[in-house]
C-alpha cells in the first residue's frame, strides 16, 4: 500500500525516484508536519505551479513548456521544471511564446474542462498567461489524491 502510493504521489508530479526522496528529505527537516510539508514543496515546483495556473493541459505539457523555456519567473527564463518558486514571485509567458497555440488555448481557458479550480494559494490572471504564488500552499488546497502519510511511512522505514 506504501509503495503504491508513493508511486501515485511521484505519477501526480511527474518526477523520478530520486527527486521524490530528495524532497522527502528537506520535508523532514523542515519544522511541521512530514507529509503537508513533503506536498508543499512539491506543490512550489514551477512546472506545478504552470499546470494550476491553467497555462498547460497535464504536468508533462507543463514540464515541457519549462524546459522549452517559454516560462519567466520575475522576467527570467527558468528551463527547470523543479525550479521552486517562492511566495510572491510572478510566473509568466514570453511574450514571443504567448502568440502560439498552446498558449492561445490557454489563455482562452481551454483547460478549465479537466484542470480543478484554481487554488487559493496562486493569483492567476489567464488573460495575460501570469500567475503569482501567494503563499505557501496548505496540504488541504491541494488538489493531489494521495494518502502522503503513507508515502512518509515507506521512506521513514527505509
Amino acid at each position: 500500500m506504501r509503495l503504491r502510493e508513493k508511486q501515485r504521489l511521484r505519477a501526480q508530479y511527474g518526477i523520478r525516484e530520486a527527486q521524490l526522496r530528495k524532497t522527502f528529505q528537506e520535508a523532514k527537516r523542515t519544522s511541521g508536519l512530514t507529509g503537508e510539508n513533503l506536498v508543499e514543496l512539491l506543490e512550489m515546483r514551477l512546472d506545478a505551479l504552470v499546470l494550476r495556473s491553467g497555462m498547460a493541459r497535464t504536468i508533462s505539457q507543463a514540464r515541457q513548456l519549462v524546459v522549452h523555456r517559454h516560462i519567466l519567473v520575475d522576467g527570467e527564463r527558468v528551463d527547470r521544471p523543479s525550479f521552486r518558486v517562492k511566495p510572491g514571485q510572478m510566473i509568466h509567458v514570453h511574450e514571443k511564446s504567448e502568440r502560439t497555440e498552446p498558449f492561445q488555448v490557454a489563455a482562452a481557458g481551454g483547460h478549465s474542462d479537466v484542470l480543478a479550480k484554481t487554488p487559493e494559494y496562486i493569483s492567476v490572471d489567464l488573460d495575460k498567461l501570469q500567475a503569482t504564488l501567494v503563499r505557501r500552499p496548505k496540504r488541504e488546497e491541494v488538489p493531489v489524491t494521495c494518502e502522503v502519510q503513507l508515502v512518509v511511512e515507506y521512506y521513514a522505514a527505509r
